[in-house]
């Protein structure tokens, strides 16, 4: 045979090398200012959660990501489904009392993360995400996320996620907007036009539906931080617009929740560790301080 003819023959088998500039990325504590720089690329682009803790990923001087870890929502349903010890069921004051506390001392949520688009797709997610996970130090960080079924990044940082339920509220939420209006329900432009094209009596009382319905059975409005406000809120500051685009995340919201059980949560780790640490050990292996 010919030189001529040979040919390069690619092994498909091969693991594909690593994004070069991972080895020079650090995961450090951050600030709120971090969140700011990056906010406007995460999906929900909104305020931030209660007791936020900032975690950033930096390339030298140049910002790639942003973890959010915030307190928790003291009733969760998919948390009941993994954790059965804390869920609820013939509670006390002292129970509720109690279930709090072992959340708050705990418990951290991971409301947000967020990568620059220009180090998307290259694995910076979701080992920005374990290390932040690892430095808060808590027994258990929990993500929920709609996000989540479609990229799983989460799963890759180590979470472990519970089966994915329709909302609770959902039969009854479509026969509430099937009752009331022709346009399909998930569709919140034309649910609002047609709201708008009612007669004004009509519209004042088809609006008091849409929030009686929402905050009878919205947990989130009862609950936490919005046990006293949340009433207050609703009734005096939601637009119609606002008020429908909530009823229709509480009828059609199906987040994947997922829980990560941190081993270090009882080691002091550095202040700064390198991203590339998170290949060092399983994602749920204690971290190799001694590798760093």
């Amino acid at each position: 045979m010919s030189e001529n003819c040979l040919v390069n023959i690619e092994n498909r088998d091969a693991e594909p090398k690593p994004f070069s500039l991972l080895s020079e990325m650090v995961v450090t504590h951050g600030t709120k200012d971090d969140w700011y720089a990056l906010h406007h690329l995460h999906y929900k682009d909104e305020g931030l959660t209660p007791a936020p803790r900032f975690y950033a990923c930096r390339l030298n001087d140049e910002l790639v990501g942003v973890v959010v870890l915030s307190t928790c929502t003291l009733m969760s349903a998919p948390r009941h489904e993994l954790f059965k010890t804390i869920k609820t069921g013939g509670d006390t004051s002292l129970t509720n009392t109690m279930r709090a506390t072992f959340l708050n001392a705990n418990f951290r949520r991971a409301s947000r993360v967020v990568t620059d688009t220009l180090y998307r797709g290259v694995g910076v997610s979701y080992r920005m995400l374990n290390i932040a996970a690892r430095m808060s130090g808590f027994r258990f960080i929990e993500i929920q996320s709609s996000m989540a079924k479609h990229n799983p990044f989460a799963e890759k940082a180590g979470f472990v996620y519970a089966p994915i339920k329709r909302s609770s509220v959902y039969d009854k939420g479509i026969r509430f907007f099937r009752e009331r209006f022709e346009a399909h329900p998930a569709d919140h432009e034309a649910v609002l036009d047609e709201f708008n094209s009612f007669r004004p009596k009509y519209r004042d009382q088809l609006f008091k539906e849409i929030l009686d319905f929402y905050y009878a059975n919205s947990t989130r409005e009862k609950t936490g931080g919005n046990k006293l406000t949340g009433k207050i809120r609703v009734y005096n500051e939601y637009t119609p617009s606002m008020a429908i685009k909530q009823l229709q995340q509480l009828v059609f919201a199906s987040p994947a929740y997922g829980v990560y059980q941190n081993p270090d949560h009882k080691i002091e780790l550095p202040n700064e560790i390198p991203l590339s640490a998170f290949d060092l050990q399983k994602p749920s292996e204690a971290l190799r301080v001694d590798l760093l």
